[in-house]
């Protein structure tokens, strides 16, 4: 099964490729695609979109991995993340219908390192463990390495039809107070 990690952003966007044989998780690839910051927001968009579609049109991945959105002091900051991110997913819903995956950062951070709140540093070390030892360009790239482990090691969970989040409040209720 191949699986396409990713760590979504409005200037950069991380992804990876992991295969999952067996009990055996190989490495593909991964990058980053990053969008013209100069120009402005609705203008990086389009950008957003021409590349994830040449993204998921290079890979034809199984399934779809994507961290849930994260509570963000900004609200500015965190309605373009919502868009771009809607940019993204809009490249793969009709494809992919049902094998696109959502996790918590928890979860994501426990699956790569066995503690919801670990740093960068303990993910990377079992992430290496896993996958081999590898030096990736931003943390970006390196998340959706993440991402995409921890819908391999997740995958067949009684949860794996539903939205994998747990706990906190949603980014609606977050936000209601600044609206």
């Amino acid at each position: 099964m191949l699986v396409l990690g990713i760590d979504p952003g409005s200037v950069n966007t991380g992804w990876a490729l992991l295969e999952s044989v067996g009990k055996k998780v190989n490495y593909v690839d991964s990058g980053v695609l990053s969008f013209n910051g100069s120009v402005t927001f609705l203008e990086r968009l389009g950008q957003i979109k021409c590349l994830s579609d040449k993204l998921v049109e290079k890979f034809s991945p199984d399934d779809i991995a994507f961290e849930s959105l994260i509570f963000v002091k900004n609200p500015s900051s965190a309605l373009k993340l919502a868009q771009a991110r809607g940019i993204i997913l809009s490249s793969f819903v009709e494809k992919y219908q049902g094998r696109i995956f959502e996790y918590a950062p928890t979860l994501v951070k426990s699956s790569a390192s066995g503690h919801g709140h670990a740093d960068k540093e303990s993910m990377q070390k079992f992430m290496d463990m896993v996958t081999g030892k590898r030096e990736y360009k931003t943390h970006d790239e390196s998340d959706a390495v993440a991402i995409a482990l921890c819908h391999i090691l997740n995958k067949d969970s009684k949860l794996s039809n539903v939205k994998k989040t747990k706990g906190g409040r949603g980014l609606a209720a977050s936000l209601a107070h600044k609206v």
